[in-house]
């Protein structure tokens, strides 16, 4: 058979056409001159069809390109790649499309604008419009949380919050953080994810969480309620001293309902159950601490000295061992000094 074509003797492919002159006389993609592409100004993401994606403008830009573009179905392996001045509002682009028409590659470039049209998504509308659904609140019982409790809680709701939008939910934002006197409020785009985040806190400090829902009105005709949890972390936190069961102990740690306690008289450590220390005394945290000079000891005791009143005191060892230093941390609780393990 010969190509109706080149004239050439062999394999016709389609319409009396070797798949060269065929190749050559056909268009297997056609696109649009000038690409309108919708951008955010606020978070720069890109609208696709009905939908704001969070991606890089290249990303967004090929999705535009399937979309638009025809590309014929005899290719295979289609690949799309884009070369782009990312320069103003007007982008000039080169498309370079690739396939495989049986076993012969097929290369097409186009030369595009795309031109960037800013509108604020859906989103960025609520979260500058201060929308919010849930209120997550962060108290202590019977004290003020600590400076350092209230900077952990927040890179835990910040970096929660993160986490959650580079996984894809880009609806999950902070409209507000609100600094209280007795704590911080976070105010919180949606309730589901508050609630997940209120849980973490809980994991980590103990505690316990309580709701409470208020009318917000209707929206697609349903009701619409706005929540409040109330995260109430425990009155003992790390670092304080208490009394507990008759002995007196040190709240090395605190993990969700579990709670690390040192026993200041015989330098064991136990975990208990956080609900337990409901029935604690605490006495206060390091300002019980103070360092005295070591003047003796003996394999059960030491003698200190008080360096502002030189007054002497003798501690029982709550273990054998021999101390190096010339200074030793104790702790003093109403009329008791307990030596403190620097280990």
């Amino acid at each position: 058979m010969f190509c109706v074509e080149c004239g050439n003797e062999g394999k016709i492919f389609r319409n009396g056409l070797c798949i060269n002159c065929y190749i050559k006389n056909s268009k297997f993609t056609q696109g649009p001159e000038i690409l309108d592409i919708t951008s955010c100004p606020k978070c720069s993401s890109y609208k696709f069809k009905s939908t704001w994606i969070n991606k890089s403008f290249l990303d967004a830009l090929n999705r535009h390109i399937k979309d638009s573009f025809q590309i014929s179905k005899e290719l295979t392996k289609v690949n799309i790649e884009t070369e782009c001045d990312e320069k103003g509002k007007n982008i000039p682009c080169k498309v370079i499309i690739t396939g495989y028409l049986e076993d012969h590659e097929i290369t097409e470039q186009h030369f595009i604008t795309v031109r960037l049209r800013e509108t604020v998504c859906d989103i960025c509308s609520k979260q500058y419009g201060g929308y919010y659904e849930a209120i997550l609140q962060i108290r202590a019982e019977n004290r003020k949380p600590t400076k350092r409790e209230l900077r952990n809680i927040k890179a835990i709701v910040v970096n929660s919050v993160e986490n959650f939008r580079a996984k894809g939910n880009r609806g999950l934002f902070i409209t507000e953080i609100g600094e209280e006197q007795k704590g911080i409020d976070f105010y919180l785009s949606e309730k589901g994810s508050a609630y997940t985040i209120a849980k973490k806190i809980l994991e980590k400090y103990g505690g316990e969480i309580k709701q409470s829902s208020k009318d917000f009105g209707i929206k697609d005709g349903r009701q619409v309620y706005r929540m409040t949890y109330l995260v109430r972390l425990p009155e003992y936190k790390e670092g304080d001293f208490i009394s507990y069961d008759n002995s007196y102990f040190l709240v090395s740690s605190v993990s969700g309902s579990k709670v690390h306690i040192f026993d200041l008289s015989s330098w064991t450590e136990k975990v208990i159950d956080g609900n337990e220390l409901q029935k604690a005394h605490i006495h206060g945290g390091k300002e019980l601490v103070k360092e005295v000079i070591l003047v003796s000891q003996s394999q059960k005791e030491v003698q200190v000295m008080d360096s502002k009143t030189y007054q002497t005191f003798e501690i029982k060892k709550p273990k054998p061992c021999s101390i190096e230093a010339k200074t030793v941390p104790v702790v003093q609780i109403k009329d008791k000094l307990f030596l403190l393990n620097k280990n």
